[in-house]
């Protein structure tokens, strides 16, 4: 396993690469972004992530987080857990026209690695990269936040409803709360 992009400050701020194995497009429907969306409101509540900017792609999200207890590793786990869990039942049950390739294709990343028990949604690793300047800070956040505009799903970052642009635009809809981040960069 690669040890580039490990969470070696428990208590620092990390831009986060989450992606789905085989970079399959599981987030092109919105009942997948939905279990995300729900799922980080969940970890803010509950487990003390704070997230600062965030974006969801067709097939990864990015995110701006810090973990309010000193354990970022541990709660990016158990969301990943718990969203996987999800975003398995709803294609087992809904009314997925994919499921069986889904379910073929997360099953075989599964078989690859001995930690999973029947199926992988998303990779191990969260390609994460510890934010230490706010010129670092702020490259990240555009970087984020032009994301769908880059990929041509939307000409103003803030357009992108599954996206945190809004949130700093200062305008509505707006999905899942953020702290913003102003500068010059203090740690909890």
């Amino acid at each position: 396993m690669s040890t580039g992009y490990q969470i070696k400050e428990q208590d620092g701020l990390y831009y986060l690469t989450i992606q789905i194995v085989g970079w399959v497009d599981l987030f092109s429907r919105q009942d997948y972004r939905d279990i995300v969306i729900d799922n980080l409101k969940y970890c803010q509540q509950h487990k003390g992530l704070v997230v600062y900017a965030y974006v969801i792609m067709s097939n990864h999200i990015h995110i701006i987080a810090q973990a309010e207890d000193n354990n970022l590793s541990a709660v990016l786990r158990d969301f990943k857990s718990y969203t996987s869990k999800c975003i398995l039942n709803r294609i087992t049950e809904g009314a997925e026209s994919r499921r069986e390739w889904l379910l073929y294709l997360f099953k075989q990343a599964a078989i690859k690695h001995k930690r999973n028990s029947q199926y992988q949604v998303f990779t191990h690793e969260n390609h994460a990269i510890h934010l230490y300047s706010d010129k670092f800070i702020d490259q990240k956040l555009e970087y984020i936040h032009d994301n769908p505009v880059r990929a041509g799903i939307v000409k103003e970052p803030e357009d992108y409803l599954y996206s945190s642009a809004s949130n700093y635009a200062l305008e509505q809809p707006i999905l899942l709360d953020v702290s913003i981040i102003t500068t010059t960069w203090k740690t909890i």
